[in-house]
C-alpha cells in the first residue's frame, strides 16, 4: 500500500492519499489530474537518486521554483494543453504542457526534465537496469571499467557512479588518453617536480593527486601507451603515484574509473595492453550499449537535448510525433553525440514552429559506415573544407588522406599506421583531434 505523500497545490500544505508512488515529492492538483502520467512515468525513473531530486506541481510560482532549486532538487510545473511544450527558464520552474492523448510522449518529456542538472537520461529497460547495477557499485570502492561505443555516455556514468558514491563531496577529473601525446601523458598524469624536463618551469601536481578525495576518469584508457599501463598498475595497487623528477611517492587516494571503445580482452590479445592492469579495472564491467540497442532513451534523449539547446524564445518547444518515429527508425552510427547535432540543427530549422517536425530532422547523411571495427567517417565541415589559414590547409589535408588511406585498410588502423608511415600512436592522436574537429563521429577498434 502506498503512503500517504505530501503535495504543494500553490501554497505547499495540503495532504492527500493517492496513487503516486512514494518518494516522490508532488504538487499536484487534489482531483489527480497528472496521476496518469506520474504512475506511469516515476517506475520508469531511478530510485531514491532521482526520485527525492524531483517536485512536481501545477501553477508553481517563481519564488516557490526558486526555493526548491536552491534545496537541490528539480521544480516542474505540469499542465494539459492542446499545444504540448516543454520549457525551462532562469528564475521558474521546468514547465511541461501536454496532451493528455499523447501520453508516450509527454512521459518522455518528463523523464527529460526529471534528469535536469546533468543525470543519466533513461527510459529504456536496458539502461534502468544498467543505471541501478551502477548505484549499486557506486556504494562500493573498486574499480569501474566503462566500455561501449563512442558517443554512448560514458562519462555520464562516470559522473552518476561519483555522484552516488561517498566521495560525492570531492573532485570529479576526468582525461582524455587518446587526446594528449604520450610525451605529455605521464607527466598529467603522475605531475612534475620543476626542472623535471625542458619546459618544466614549474612543478605540477599531476591528475591523480588533483582527484585526492574523489573520482579520476580515464576515458579512452585502450589509447594508453604500455609504457605507462605499468605505472598506471602501480599507481592502482600502491595507491601512490610517483611525479617525474621525484625520487619518493606521494600517496594519493583516488577512485578510477576507466571508460574504452575498444574491447580490451582483445587488445590484451593482440598484446596492446596488459592483462594484468585489464584484471586490476575489471574488477565490475558496465557495459553502455549502442544507441539503438536501446530505442526507448531515443525520445527521452531528444526531449532532453531540446531543453538543454531550445530556450531561446522562437524555438521549438516540442518534438512531434512523426518526427519522434522518426529517430527511432535510424541506426545512430554517431549514437547520442549524433542525436544531439540532429536535434540541434533540427531546432535552428524549426526556428518559428511550436514543434519539431520531421521536415526539420535531418540526419547525417555523409555518414557512410565502414566495415565492421572501422570507423565512420563524415566529409570535413565547411569551417576546414573552407580554410584560409595555411595551418588550416595543412590539418584538412593531412586529415583527408588520413580517412582515405583509413578507408582504403577497412578501418584497420595498424595497416593505415604502416600506410601512412608513421605509428600507430602518432596515429590515434591525429584521430582524436579529427574526432576534436569534428571529421569523425566514431572510430573502431583497429
Amino acid at each position: 500500500m502506498e503512503p500517504a505523500i505530501s503535495t504543494m497545490h500553490g501554497t505547499m500544505h495540503d495532504t492527500v492519499q493517492g496513487p503516486v508512488p512514494a518518494n516522490v515529492q508532488t504538487a499536484v492538483a487534489p482531483e489527480g489530474l497528472h496521476d496518469i502520467l506520474v504512475n506511469m512515468t516515476v517506475p520508469l525513473m531511478g530510485r531514491s537518486w532521482q526520485r527525492d531530486r524531483i517536485v512536481l506541481g501545477d501553477a508553481m510560482r517563481p519564488p516557490m521554483a526558486a526555493a526548491i532549486a536552491r534545496s537541490g532538487k528539480v521544480a516542474i510545473a505540469l499542465g494539459h494543453a492542446a499545444r504540448p511544450s516543454l520549457v525551462t527558464s532562469a528564475s521558474g520552474p521546468i514547465t511541461l504542457a501536454y496532451d493528455p492523448a499523447h501520453l508516450p510522449q509527454a512521459r518522455a518529456a518528463l523523464i527529460a526534465a526529471s534528469a535536469q542538472g546533468g543525470w543519466p537520461v533513461a527510459g529504456d529497460p536496458q539502461s534502468l537496469a544498467l543505471l541501478t547495477l551502477a548505484e549499486r557499485i557506486a556504494a562500493s570502492t573498486i574499480p569501474v571499467l566503462l566500455e561501449g561505443p563512442t558517443g554512448t555516455g560514458k562519462e555520464v556514468l562516470a559522473r552518476f557512479v561519483h555522484r552516488l558514491s561517498a566521495r560525492k563531496d570531492g573532485p570529479f577529473v576526468a582525461v582524455n588518453c587518446a587526446a594528449m601525446p604520450e610525451a605529455m601523458l605521464e607527466a598529467l598524469l603522475f605531475g612534475h617536480k620543476k626542472g623535471a624536463f625542458t619546459g618544466a618551469a614549474e612543478a605540477a601536481e599531476g591528475l591523480f593527486r588533483a582527484a585526492d578525495g574523489g573520482t579520476l576518469l580515464l576515458d579512452e584508457i585502450g589509447e594508453l601507451p604500455l609504457a605507462l599501463q605499468s605505472k598506471m598498475l602501480r599507481t592502482l595497487q600502491e595507491g601512490e603515484v610517483l611525479p617525474l623528477g621525484a625520487t619518493r611517492p606521494m600517496k594519493v587516494d583516488v577512485r578510477v574509473v576507466a571508460a574504452t571503445n575498444r574491447h580490451l580482452a582483445t587488445e590484451v590479445e593482440a598484446g596492446r595492453f596488459r592483462e594484468d592492469l585489464l584484471y586490476r579495472l575489471n574488477v565490475f564491467p558496465l557495459t553502455l550499449p549502442a544507441l539503438r540497442d536501446r530505442p526507448g532513451d531515443i525520445a527521452p534523449l531528444a526531449f532532453a537535448m531540446l531543453l538543454r539547446h531550445a530556450a531561446q524564445p522562437g524555438r521549438p518547444g516540442w518534438i512531434g510525433n512523426e518526427a519522434l518515429a522518426l529517430l527511432e527508425t535510424h541506426p545512430w552510427p554517431g549514437n547520442v553525440r549524433e542525436l544531439e547535432n540532429v536535434i540541434r540543427r533540427a531546432i535552428l530549422l524549426g526556428h518559428g514552429a511550436p514543434e519539431i517536425a520531421p521536415e526539420h530532422i535531418v540526419f547525417d547523411t555523409a555518414v557512410r559506415a565502414a566495415s565492421e571495427g572501422g570507423a565512420a567517417m563524415i566529409a570535413p565541415p565547411s569551417h576546414i573544407t573552407g580554410a584560409r589559414s595555411l595551418s588550416d590547409v595543412a590539418f584538412a589535408s593531412e586529415a583527408r588522406a588520413i580517412l582515405e588511406t583509413l578507408a582504403s585498410n577497412g578501418g584497420n588502423r595498424a595497416a593505415t599506421a604502416r600506410s601512412l608511415g608513421i605509428s600507430e600512436r602518432t596515429l590515434r592522436y591525429r584521430l582524436a583531434s579529427m574526432r576534436g574537429a569534428g571529421l569523425m563521429t566514431a572510430a573502431g577498434a583497429a
